[in-house]
């Protein structure tokens, strides 16, 4: 159990990396197109990249699953709308929100999805909320620069960590009883359908810009969502909630890893600061403070 634990932190730590490195890609595509289409595309190249690893699958997990084919679409849809919710309020929020602000509000799951579990009747481990608040003062000195004020854009990006504290609960349920690649991919189908349709509706849908964006889109659809996002499901199957929403939080620092690599931004000592909190934190959540004698 502890080595299936250890191969969970992993595959959360890759997602986190995968999202944070992503980062510039999701920044440099809203140049092109607006955040609605851009979901719609990225998820549904996102549900395409898992279609060959489905398709292989042996007959026998196939017929298995036949009974439970009620079960997917309500898990699919669920995760879905919570997809959508989140993600685009965030983009939404960011419009008139510091990406570093935002980031660092976004992450807030990291101590929201605790108190929901909480309500949930959810045992919490003094280990995780004290790393849970430890990493939280990480987020605070990697991506708030200046006054920290709220505004209603602030509000519709809180609103955005909510959601994902919802969807890492939800996944943390679902990933113990159906399949996690068929469930991470209607998930993406769902998101991508709802997103194209708010696309429709609300912004100007240009092919050429689309193209544009192509390598953006590509990126964040087979790496950030397809590899990721299904990484998370996988890896939530043997990690505690609160636990794993530290990790997937590690997100911002990888963010601000990556640029300082490859667009040469300057990290500040601060920022440094950030990153090691932030990484105290994930590995004192892993620490059994007072552990029982059996």
């Amino acid at each position: 159990m502890k080595e299936n634990s250890y191969k969970s932190d992993l595959l959360l730590l890759i997602t986190a990396a995968i999202w944070g490195f992503a980062f510039v890609a999701q920044r440099v595509g809203m140049n092109y197109i607006g955040p609605y289409t851009y979901n719609g595309v990225r998820f549904a190249f996102g549900a395409i990249s898992l279609i060959p690893i489905m398709f292989f699958r042996s007959d026998k997990n196939r017929k298995n699953e036949k009974s439970q084919k009620k079960t997917y679409l309500i898990y699919g849809a669920i995760a879905g709308v919570l997809i959508f919710a989140g993600s685009n309020l965030q983009q939404i929020g960011l419009i008139k929100t510091q990406a570093g602000k935002a980031g660092f509000i976004t992450d807030l799951y990291i101590v929201i999805v605790p108190l929901i579990g909480i309500v949930l009747k959810k045992k919490v481990a003094i280990n995780s909320w004290i790393g849970a608040i430890i990493a939280a003062v990480g987020l605070y000195f990697l991506c708030v620069k200046e006054n920290f004020n709220i505004t209603n854009s602030d509000l519709v990006i809180l609103a955005s960590a909510f959601v994902f504290a919802i969807h890492i609960l939800f996944i943390d349920h679902s990933a113990q009883k159906v399949n996690a690649i068929k469930l991470a991919f209607l998930q993406y189908v769902v998101c991508s359908i709802l997103s194209m349709i708010a696309a429709v509706l609300f912004e100007n849908i240009n092919l050429i810009e689309i193209f544009n964006a192509g390598i953006p889109i590509i990126y964040g659809g087979v790496f950030s969502v397809g590899i990721a996002y299904t990484l998370q499901i996988v890896g939530q199957k043997n990690a505690e909630p609160t636990h794993a929403s530290i990790i997937m939080s590690m997100e911002a620092a990888f963010a601000a890893i990556g640029g300082f690599i490859l667009l040469n931004e300057h990290l500040s000592i601060r920022a440094v600061l950030g990153c090691i909190l932030m990484l105290i934190g994930m590995v004192v959540s892993q620490v059994k403070i007072f552990a029982r004698n059996s």
